[in-house]
């Protein structure tokens, strides 16, 4: 007949101490919630830190397929939700900014303008340049639509 085994093991311990481990951060102050995140961030800034290029592209690669494996999963709306949450939050971000950062921002965006514009060809020129007129040519028509519908409203 087996030995019976005295105290908690294996699953039991470790779910218990999960359990232990909740309860300690419910009743966490707002001061070591903030330390304990901050310990958390740094030690993964050392981890980055640490790293080659080659298992930082390997992280990066698979965040990025992990994202995408899940946008391929997303319904209609929960991919609207998502595009909305975004724009909500640039918005946000936007109207919190100072004149500073918001040029700052406007000329990180004209830099890369500027070097995709010198990196394109010819052909991609001709492309985007066709692709500009397209969609001014559909604005002015979306704005004249607006226009006569509001005079004819009126």
């Amino acid at each position: 007949m087996p030995k019976r085994k005295r105290g908690i093991t294996g699953d039991v311990a470790s779910r218990r101490e999960a359990i232990r481990k909740r309860e300690r951060i419910v009743v966490e102050t707002e001061v070591e919630r903030r330390r304990r995140l901050s310990t958390m961030a740094q030690r993964v800034q050392d981890r980055r830190a640490e790293e080659t290029e080659e298992q930082r592209n390997s992280r990066l690669s698979d965040m990025a397929q992990r994202g995408q494996d899940r946008r391929a999963e997303e319904t209609e709306e929960q991919r609207n939700s998502r595009l909305s949450d975004m724009a909500q939050r640039g918005q946000e971000r936007r109207a919190e900014e100072t004149e500073e950062q918001r040029n700052r921002r406007l000329a990180v965006m004209r830099q890369r303008s500027q070097q995709r514009r010198a990196e394109e060809t010819e052909e991609q020129r001709k492309e985007n340049t066709f692709w500009a007129e397209h969609n001014v040519y559909v604005s002015d028509n979306i704005c004249k639509k607006i226009n006569w519908r509001r005079a004819y409203e009126n």
